[in-house]
C-alpha cells in the first residue's frame, strides 16, 4: 500500500477506498490523447481492472498529444504500447487490451463486468452507442471531446441522464482532430478530467460528478459546469447505430458517400444516395433502411428527414471512423 500512501491520507479515501479501486473494472474506449493523461492517472491510482479497446496504431504526427507513446512506438499498435508502458508504471493492475475498434455488436459483451465506462474515443457515433447501452444498463459513462483549445467532459448515465439528454442529435459537421488541428495541454487536461470523474464515481464521493458537464474554453480561459440531473431523456426511440455485423439480408442500405469517397461499401448489394439526392429517393415500405455514412452525421441527417417521410424502420452505420 506505500505506493498510494499519499492518496489514502485523504480522509475520503483511507485503506477502504483503496481497495474499492483495487476491485474495480473501467472498460477505456480508445488509446489516443485522453488515454495518454487518463490511463497513467488510473493504473497509478491502483484501479485494478482495466479493459482497451482501440484499433489504431501509433503514428509520428500524434505524439504531440498522445505522450503515452515515443518515438519507437511508431507503427506499433497503441493498445499493445499502452499495456507495455502502464505496467512498467504498475506491474500490480490487470490490463486486458483488444485490438479492435468498439463497434455496436461488441458493446454489450465489452461493458459486463464492468463498474465504469469511459469514452475517451473522441467519436460521436461511439458515444451515442456506449450511451445508448450505458443507460440501458444502469452502467455509469464518463465522456469527453476535445478540439482545437476547447473541450468538454461529462458523466452520464448509472442513474443520471444519457447523454442524448443533453445532445439530443448528432452535431451538423464532423470536424475532429484530423481535420481540424488540436492542442496537446488541451487533450491532457480533459484526460485528467476524466480520471478524476472517474475515481469520484468509482469511490462514490459527492457531489457525484454523474449529471454533471464541464466545459474548457483555453480560448478565452473559461471553465464553466453545469449540472443536467433533471434533464430529460428522450421519450422517442433512436434510430439505432449498428454494424456491419449486424446487417440483415432483407435491409436496404443506402451509402451516402460517393463512389469516389468509398469505391467499396459495407456490403455487395447498395443504393448510392447522394444527401442531395435523399429527397428525391423513393424508400422501401417493408424493408429496414440502413444509412451509411463515414462518421455517421450524414447518415443521422439522414434519418431525420426520411423519417418525416414517413419512414420507421431505421439504422445508422457509421462505416469507418473520422
Amino acid at each position: 500500500m506505500e505506493r498510494y500512501q499519499r492518496q489514502m491520507m485523504l480522509p475520503e479515501m483511507g485503506e477502504a477506498g483503496q481497495r474499492q479501486l483495487a476491485q474495480a473494472c473501467v472498460l477505456v474506449v480508445g488509446a489516443g490523447g485522453l488515454s495518454a493523461t487518463l490511463l497513467p492517472q488510473l493504473v497509478g491510482a491502483g484501479v485494478g481492472r482495466l479493459r482497451l479497446y482501440d484499433d489504431d496504431c501509433v503514428a509520428l504526427h500524434n505524439l504531440h498529444r498522445q505522450t503515452l507513446f515515443t518515438q519507437q512506438d511508431v507503427g506499433q499498435p497503441k493498445v499493445l504500447s499502452a499495456r507495455q508502458a502502464l505496467l512498467q508504471r504498475n506491474p500490480d493492475v490487470q490490463i486486458d487490451i483488444v485490438q479492435r475498434a468498439l463497434t455496436a455488436s461488441a458493446i454489450p459483451q465489452a461493458v459486463v463486468g464492468c463498474d465504469l465506462v469511459i469514452d475517451a474515443a473522441d467519436n460521436f457515433a461511439v458515444t451515442y452507442q456506449l450511451s445508448d447501452h450505458c443507460l440501458a444498463a444502469g452502467v455509469p459513462l464518463i465522456s469527453a471531446s476535445v478540439l482545437g483549445r476547447q473541450g468538454y467532459v461529462g458523466g452520464f448515465c448509472g442513474g443520471a441522464p444519457g447523454y442524448r439528454a443533453v445532445f439530443p442529435q448528432l452535431p451538423a459537421a464532423a470536424a475532429n482532430c484530423n481535420t481540424a488541428g488540436v492542442t496537446g495541454p488541451a487533450v491532457a487536461v480533459l484526460g485528467a478530467l476524466q480520471a478524476q470523474m472517474a475515481l469520484s464515481v468509482l469511490l462514490g464521493w459527492q457531489p457525484s460528478p454523474l449529471g454533471c458537464l464541464v466545459n474548457c474554453d483555453f480560448v478565452h480561459w473559461h471553465f464553466r459546469q453545469f449540472r443536467f440531473d433533471g434533464a430529460a431523456d428522450p421519450t422517442e426511440a433512436a434510430v439505432p447505430f449498428i454494424d456491419a455485423q449486424m446487417l440483415r439480408e432483407d435491409d436496404c442500405i443506402v451509402e451516402l458517400r460517393s463512389t469516389a469517397e468509398a469505391p467499396e461499401s459495407v456490403a455487395p448489394q447498395v443504393e448510392r444516395v447522394l444527401p442531395d439526392q435523399l429527397a428525391h429517393w423513393q424508400p422501401p415500405a417493408d424493408r429496414r433502411i440502413v444509412l451509411v455514412c463515414a462518421s455517421g452525421i450524414r447518415a443521422a441527417q439522414a434519418a431525420t428527414a426520411l423519417a418525416q417521410r414517413g419512414c420507421d424502420r431505421l439504422a445508422i452505420l457509421a462505416a469507418r471512423r473520422p
